[in-house]
C-alpha cells in the first residue's frame, strides 16, 4: 500500500516528539503533502510551525474520517490525550499506537472495541530511519488496517508482524531496549582503544564502523 488512501482521507498525529517527528518527516519525504497532516501537539517545534504555512493542521479541529490518527504521546500522558482523539473511535478512522507499555485493550477501554487498533513498538534507530517496528493488532484491525501501519512506520525502517500481542513484552526486550546494549559495547570498545593509545575520535569511529559492519 502506498500513501495515496492515506493522503486523501488525511492522518492526524497525536504527539510530535523526537519519534513523531521522525516518522512524519519520513512520511513527507516520501511525498506525503503537508496539507493531509493533522497535528496535535501542545508545545510545537519551529518546524511544525513552518510547515503549517504549507498546510498543515496544527492543533486545529479534527478531520472527520481522516484514515489513521498514529498516537506517539508519552504513556503518563495517555489519559489526559486519548480524549482529545474519541471522537474518531467506533468507526473507520485506523488507532495506530507507538506508545510504549500500553495495551490494546487500553485503546478499546476509551475508544471501543469496535475501533481497529494497531499497536506498535518502533525502536530508538527509527529517528535515524534505521529502526525496526514490530506491529499487532485487535480484533477489528483487518488486513488493510495493518497495511496502513506498515506503510507509515516503514518510512523509518522494517516492519514486522506479531502473532500475538503477548510477544510485545519480548520485542521490547530484544529491539526496543537492544539499542541501549549496542551504544554501551560501542563506548567500551572506544574506550579500550583509546586505552592502549588510539585517539579518542579514532577508537569511536574503528568501534561504530565495527558494529556497523557486523550486522
Amino acid at each position: 500500500m502506498d500513501l495515496t488512501e492515506i493522503a486523501r482521507r488525511g492522518l492526524v498525529l497525536l504527539g510530535c516528539g523526537r519519534m513523531g517527528s521522525a516518522l512524519m518527516e519520513g512520511w513527507l519525504a516520501r511525498g506525503l503533502p503537508p496539507a493531509a497532516l493533522s497535528v496535535i501537539d501542545p508545545h510545537p517545534a519551529a518546524r511544525l510551525t513552518a510547515l503549517a504555512g504549507e498546510g498543515l493542521r496544527l492543533n486545529a479541529p479534527l478531520p472527520a474520517a481522516p484514515a489513521v490518527c498514529l498516537v506517539a504521546v508519552k504513556p503518563q500522558m495517555m489519559v489526559e490525550a486519548l480524549p482529545q482523539i474519541a471522537v474518531l473511535g467506533g468507526g473507520g478512522t485506523v488507532i495506530l499506537s507507538i506508545a510504549a507499555g500500553t495495551p490494546i485493550r487500553a485503546f478499546e477501554a476509551a475508544l471501543g472495541a469496535a475501533t481497529p487498533i494497531v499497536r506498535a513498538m518502533p525502536n530508538t534507530p527509527a529517528a535515524v530511519g534505521h529502526g525496526i517496528s514490530a506491529i499487532v493488532g485487535n480484533a477489528t484491525a483487518g488486513a488493510e488496517a495493518l497495511a496502513m501501519a506498515e506503510t507509515l512506520l516503514s518510512a523509518v525502517g522494517e516492519v514486522v508482524r506479531l502473532e500475538d500481542e503477548a510477544q510485545m513484552d519480548a520485542v521490547t526486550g530484544v529491539s526496543g531496549s537492544g539499542p541501549a546494549y549496542v551504544f554501551h559495547l560501542i563506548e567500551a570498545l572506544a574506550d579500550a582503544g583509546t586505552a592502549v593509545g588510539l585517539s579518542p575520535d579514532l577508537a569511536l569511529r574503528l568501534a561504530r564502523a565495527t558494529v556497523a559492519g557486523a550486522g
